[in-house]
């Protein structure tokens, strides 16, 4: 009799114990998540990153959602980019039922401050409800067009779109 009220009161401790940390332990959309990106200035005026692309600090970035028929936002912050040209969005919100976009604002530079119409956007997830174990989403790089395009952009040409077996 005393094994059987022993366990009774271990089960009991055990499940009060489970109970208490499981109430502390934040849900899934208690969580703060990380949405980071990255500013470039496109040198060469290709619509892609080389090797002479430079990264753009102080650019301005905002994070908008549309709800699903996109005809109203309903979300909208602001960042600027690091000295790297970095961006980080801390969203604490799920928007899992809405379509979110990071796109550019303004770029401090004069001489590169054309918005890239097909990478002046990137969608992105902001949920917690979609398999993806991490906090962490990554936007797709966006870019500002340079005023004109650098000398050495010449001979960068030819080696991106150069090929033999044309």
């Amino acid at each position: 009799m005393k094994k059987w009220g022993l366990l009774v009161f271990v089960v009991l401790v055990s499940t009060l114990a489970a109970t208490t940390v499981a109430k502390k332990l934040p849900k899934p959309y208690e969580l703060c998540g990380r949405l980071c990106g990255r500013v470039y200035c496109d040198t060469c005026r290709f619509g892609f990153e080389t090797n002479v692309t430079t990264y753009i600090p102080g650019a301005t970035v905002e994070l908008q959602c549309d709800d699903k028929s996109g005809s109203r936002l309903v979300f909208r912050n602001t960042t600027t980019t690091d000295e790297h040209g970095r961006f980080t969005f801390q969203v604490c919100e799920d928007h899992g039922d809405q379509y979110c976009d990071v796109v550019l604002v303004k770029s401090p530079w004069p001489h590169c401050n054309k918005i890239d119409r097909v990478r002046g956007r990137s969608r992105v997830i902001v949920t917690d409800f979609n398999g993806m174990r991490s906090y962490r989403r990554h936007a797709n790089n966006m870019g500002f067009f340079q005023e004109y395009a650098l000398p050495v952009c010449g001979d960068l040409y030819q080696y991106y779109f150069h090929s033999d077996d044309i």
